[in-house]
């Protein structure tokens, strides 16, 4: 399995690939509470040193691509570290810890960013993390 620097655009284009393929699974979750957010992911090892994405679940569905939208509940920015060892690693007790600390920040309605804990995982999702975590170097 190739293996890609998280959030480079080649990993970026491997986890797309494994999503849709766990999309058009029969696996089906309750739709998630509506939520629009920006993120912003600095002190990236690559590229131009940042990467803008979002988070919308508005469709019914989990959207995570890259780019701002317009309007948004709320924006959250964090470092590439901290990133990778939320969404790679799965570490919620870093990500409070980094909260905590500041190298989370959070601009907008926070009440939405503890609505997405009410997310139901996909019954593949441990499967899917896996594969993720695979490609990621």
């Amino acid at each position: 399995m190739e293996r890609h620097p998280f959030l480079s655009s080649e990993w970026i284009e491997m986890a797309r690939s494994i999503r849709a393929e766990y999309k058009d699974s029969d696996g089906k979750t309750p739709a998630p509470p509506p939520v629009r957010m920006n993120q912003v992911i600095t002190d990236v090892p690559f590229g131009a040193g940042a990467i803008k994405a979002h988070l919308d679940t508005t469709s019914g569905e989990l959207e995570l691509e890259l780019g701002h939208i317009d309007p948004v509940d709320l924006s959250v920015t964090l470092d590439y570290d901290t990133a990778k060892t939320l969404l790679i690693d799965g570490n919620a007790q870093a990500g409070f810890q980094a909260f905590m600390s500041g190298r989370i920040k959070v601009d907008g309605d926070m009440s939405k960013l503890f609505d997405l804990q009410a997310i139901v995982p996909h019954p593949n999702a441990q499967e899917l993390a896996g594969r993720i975590r695979d490609i990621t170097a």
